[in-house]
């Protein structure tokens, strides 16, 4: 497992060795061990979580706050996501940045999230498949989120806004500057 450092601390992109051969592939997706020796922090995942949504489907941004905030390690089993991590935590030098990156059963790439980070996904492929950990169980009180189009973090989802499929709830988030704190 390759461990690919963003620019934003403590948030990596996992790259897995795949082994091909005439039946398929074969990788280890998870190991603990090698997973914490790769972030360099004990992380203890709790809850799997799995969606499947379709094209232009924007999920996010979302995060648990308090004594409930998450460390996520996501993944796509099937189709292509643009999956998008925004630090918020209050004193981070990178507060209010974010990274994106394109995860696909294709690429196999994951991407960890550790605590303190709001999280997004966009559907890019006709169907996807998206599957998560997450080190700590969710709380409906500790819901936090930011508007998907918030201009302070003008994220490129690399849609146009109306091929967007966005719920309700999401589209009645707040901007960063007046989101629930995470910690």
């Amino acid at each position: 497992m390759n461990f690919i450092p963003t620019k934003l601390s403590g948030c990596f992109i996992l790259e897995p060795k795949v082994i091909h051969d005439s039946r398929g592939y074969f990788m280890e997706s998870f190991n603990e061990k090698t997973f914490q020796d790769g972030v360099e922090q004990s992380v203890k995942f709790v809850q799997d979580n799995q969606s499947f949504s379709s094209k232009g489907v924007l999920r996010g941004l979302h995060y648990q706050s308090g004594e409930y905030a998450q460390a996520k390690l996501v993944r796509v089993l099937q189709g292509e996501v643009l999956d998008v991590a925004v630090d918020i935590r209050p004193e981070s030098e990178t507060y209010g940045q974010y990274v994106a990156e394109v995860l696909s059963a294709e690429n196999q790439r994951q991407l960890f999230i550790p605590r303190g980070f709001a999280h997004g996904f966009l559907v890019l492929s006709e169907t996807a498949t998206f599957f998560y950990k997450c080190d700590n169980f969710y709380n409906k009180e500790s819901e936090g989120g930011i508007i998907y189009n918030d201009a302070q973090l003008n994220i490129n989802w690399q849609l146009k806004q109306e091929e967007l499929l966005i719920s309700e709830k999401d589209t009645q988030l707040p901007e960063l500057n007046n989101a629930k704190k995470v910690w």
